[in-house]
């Protein structure tokens, strides 16, 4: 009787694993900062905030001054011409007092300056402007110390006479300087169809030449212009030079 071969099966394959490999992880470990680097981030931080603060107080007076005559107050409101933007004051400009020693022209900072542009040979108009001048100054009560006289003499004007002199440097003395015409002419600049002498200059505190007055003003309206700028910028004007 023919036997019948039982053929065995090939071993099976090993199953394949059904569940998925497990993978690495990877940890990025950050070192944490020093305490003595987190105060040192903080007081850089405070450093810069006071130095802000700082800057911020000093400008802002002079800002409000400003803001006054541009925003509050209307240009149209202003009897005297503001000067949009100022002029600062030339760090070069060569000026000399009567003895011809040279003067600083950093040295006018400081104070408001009424200031007025006139020849030597001062005529009856010429000597109007500095009672104008004079009387401007008074007008202005607890206030005028605050406000200094400024007369710039053209260099290759004559010179004022002795008793002009004398008399604009009795009381309360007119400044008087010399300086080159044309450097006189390119910092200040009358208004069409006038010189430099038809009218009062006002420099600010920081050397600025700001408003321009019209010509043969009226004092009581030029003075509401100096009054409104003096209490808007009561905080950086000293009494005295």
């Amino acid at each position: 009787m023919s036997g019948s071969k039982q053929s065995v099966p090939a071993s099976a394959p090993a199953a394949a694993s059904t569940a998925p490999e497990a993978e690495g992880l990877t940890l990025t470990v950050h070192s944490l900062p020093s305490s003595q680097g987190l105060a040192d981030a903080q007081r850089q931080r405070g450093g810069r905030l006071r130095m802000l603060m700082v800057l911020a107080a000093c400008a802002a007076p002079v800002v409000a001054s400003y803001f006054t005559f541009y925003v509050v107050q209307p240009r149209g409101s202003a009897y005297s011409e503001l000067i949009h933007p100022t002029v600062d004051l030339p760090p070069a400009l060569h000026l000399q007092d009567l003895q011809g020693k040279p003067v600083a022209a950093e040295s006018l900072k400081g104070q408001w300056l009424l200031t007025l542009v006139q020849e030597g040979d001062c005529d009856e108009a010429c000597e109007r402007r500095f009672f104008l001048q004079r009387q401007l100054r008074e007008m202005l009560g607890k206030e005028r110390d605050k406000v200094d006289k400024l007369w710039l003499l053209p260099e290759d004007s004559p010179s004022p006479k002795p008793e002009l002199i004398q008399a604009l440097t009795a009381g309360v003395p007119v400044t008087i300087l010399r300086a080159p015409r044309a450097e006189l002419e390119a910092w200040l600049k009358p208004a069409a169809g006038q010189t430099l002498k038809d009218h009062v200059y006002l420099i600010d505190p920081m050397g600025r030449w700001m408003m321009r007055s019209p010509p043969q003003p009226d004092p009581s309206k030029l003075k509401g212009d100096l009054t409104r700028l003096l209490k808007a910028n009561a905080g950086w004007d000293k009494e005295g030079r």
